[in-house]
């Protein structure tokens, strides 16, 4: 039986992109658009001038005045520090006259329906909110550029301004919770939006002609070191009889990646009693009847998937961008030390075995595991060249512009 375990705190957004290049020689404030919901599309690295491979996601507010553009969309937290989250803003001077631009990054727990928010009461909680001014950039708000934000002004022009968030460690990992048939309305679960404005204030009522919302996410994957090989033995005893039921588990490994078949191996030594283990939860049906007075030595595979288990509501999943297939949530592992109240929702996974005795009560062992994506090739590669690149600029080459 796997087990997924999800653990709480008390308590339309995202457009999908399509792979394509942009019109050379048109920036996102001149570039006619269609549609208020097609204006979010990757760069191609012709459009950036670079001979590598780089994308850029780019999405224009309604009135096309206000157009933001990021690097990814996925933000990796590794533990001792998260990828920070540096964009680029282009603005139309003529339209904002007195106004100016803000950049506001929140991270949600919705815990209940939309549909329920009624009477002032909202079944939502902003977990983090930060809010920086784009434009005009203040002196004190200051960040050297990243490599990705010095292509993109130069590309832009004089009306791009670069903006900057850390993410706190403390904050959980972008979950959604399956949804019934039923149910309508933006799902339950935790998620993180960029969204800039234009008004006089921060906390102006923002209109949403002239802003921009944009879903993130924050990601964990697969540590290099995984722990030790999960064991679990125990024993039962019972009346008129000098011997005892003896149950050991084991799993292979402890980290285990999506769609990974999990092998759990079994040894059970019996008295009189006749057992059956339980049917699992996440995986088909997996059991067998042993006899009574023998020893059973079994392994059962079992592979956790989204696939046959669609129809199962508040199931956890990773988050999703619109129109985007997902999979289970992965383990979320947490930094020591981390104030668990603060992180909304905490996924973990266990295979319990379980046996099913005859007059004797139930017997049962837990194996926790780890399940998680591996982490990408380049991405060692590129956090180390994105600290290079930061080290160079804040020392040899202060940047007036910003």
């Amino acid at each position: 039986m796997i087990e997924q375990m999800m653990s709480r705190t008390r308590k339309k957004e995202s457009h999908v992109y399509t792979d394509g290049s942009c019109s050379s020689g048109q920036t996102g404030a001149d570039r006619p658009q269609t549609s208020a919901y097609h204006t979010h599309r990757p760069l191609s690295a012709a459009d950036m001038g670079d001979r590598a491979g780089t994308r850029v996601f780019k999405k224009s507010s309604p009135n096309c005045k206000l157009t933001v553009y990021l690097g990814k969309r996925d933000f990796v937290d590794h533990l001792d520090q998260v990828d920070p989250v540096d964009g680029v803003l282009l603005v139309d001077h003529e339209y904002l006259k007195d106004r100016k631009v803000f950049v506001t990054l929140t991270c949600a727990f919705r815990y209940g329906r939309e549909d329920l928010d009624v009477l002032g009461l909202s079944f939502r909680k902003d977990l983090y909110v930060s809010t920086v001014q784009a434009f005009p950039p203040l002196q004190e708000t200051k960040t050297p550029p990243s490599r990705l934000q010095e292509r993109l002004l130069k590309k832009l022009g004089q009306h791009a301004y670069p903006f900057h968030f850390t993410i706190p460690q403390n904050l959980p990992c972008s979950v959604t919770l399956q949804p019934g048939a039923e149910d309508t309305g933006k799902a339950c679960g935790v998620d993180y939006e960029l969204r800039a404005f234009c008004a006089k204030t921060a906390e102006e009522k923002i209109h949403q002609r002239n802003s921009v919302q944009l879903l993130i996410r924050k990601v964990q994957y697969a540590p290099e070191k995984p722990g030790p090989q999960p064991m679990a033995e125990t024993s039962r005893s019972f009346l008129m009889s000098d011997r005892s039921l003896h149950l050991e588990a084991s799993l292979d490994k402890e980290l285990y990646y999506h769609g990974e078949p999990i092998s759990v191996n079994t040894d059970l030594t019996l008295l009189h009693f006749l057992c059956a283990p339980l049917p699992d939860l996440l995986t088909p049906n997996l059991s067998d009847q042993v006899s009574p007075s023998s020893t059973s030595c079994q392994v059962y595979t079992l592979t956790p998937m989204l696939g046959t288990n669609r129809e199962k509501r508040g199931l956890a999943l990773d988050g999703k961008l619109k129109h985007e297939d997902t999979n289970l949530a992965s383990s979320t592992i947490v930094k020591e030390g981390t104030n668990k109240e603060m992180m909304g929702i905490l996924v973990s996974y266990r295979v319990k075995v379980k046996l099913v005795v005859s007059r004797g009560g139930d017997v049962a062992v837990e194996l926790p595991f780890v399940l998680m994506h591996p982490k990408p090739s380049d991405l060692s590669s590129s956090q180390s060249e994105s600290r290079r690149t930061h080290t160079h600029t804040h020392t040899h080459t202060p940047h007036d512009s910003y």
